[in-house]
């Protein structure tokens, strides 16, 4: 039972995964065949070595450049700013986008991780290079999120960037009012558009 409780303790530390849920993925998994765990070890024993990141927008990748930036059909001269690969996934899984992406990278002010020099340079090289007419910042609506947003701002406008956008955010749609929490509130009420 030794490797069966160490594969649960590894378990645990995905994110989202707790003790209860770690044992049930680790008894299904025991009662699987060998060719479904030999496949499943091949491909995360091979994940570092068949993915790379990007030389254009930092997502990962099998190839570089990435399908979406070598996508002739996608429109070049919007840009969209996203946190991580993760974020540019869930965009992509919308299919409500259609523009490139430049992924930042893990910035935190709070927690002493400022833009970086580099990366600075690498996102306005992309945003140059492309002659973007959009520059869409769509980093996450948190503090952490907030604060990268205005170090963002700040980088673009002293770069002679003009058009810049940020996702809007607030009630969820087919949400309640009663059950948003008082920050999702603050912020509809403080991004509301003019209808008439």
């Amino acid at each position: 039972m030794e490797a069966l409780n160490r594969l649960i303790n590894i378990l645990k530390k995905f994110p989202g995964i707790g003790k209860k849920s770690a044992r049930r993925i680790a008894y299904y998994l025991l009662r699987q065949e060998g060719d479904y765990l030999s496949e499943i070890g091949t491909l995360i024993a091979g994940l570092k070595n068949n993915l790379c990141t990007c030389g254009h927008c930092g997502n990962i990748s099998e190839s570089n450049p990435c399908s979406i930036c070598s996508d002739p059909l996608r429109d070049r001269k919007t840009l969209c700013i996203v946190d991580d690969a993760e974020s540019l996934a869930a965009l992509e899984e919308s299919g409500l986008y259609s523009g490139l992406y430049h992924i930042l990278g893990r910035v935190s002010p709070l927690g002493g991780e400022d833009l970086s020099d580099e990366t600075a340079e690498f996102l306005l090289r992309h945003i140059h290079e492309l002659e973007a007419d959009e520059v869409i910042i769509a980093t996450n609506p948190k503090l952490e999120g907030d604060m990268a947003y205005y170090t963002l701002l700040d980088v673009l406008k002293n770069a002679g960037v003009e058009n810049v956008t940020r996702l809007a955010y607030g009630l969820p749609v087919g949400g309640s009012i009663e059950f948003a929490d008082r920050a999702t509130l603050s912020t509809a009420i403080a991004s509301r558009t003019k209808v008439m």
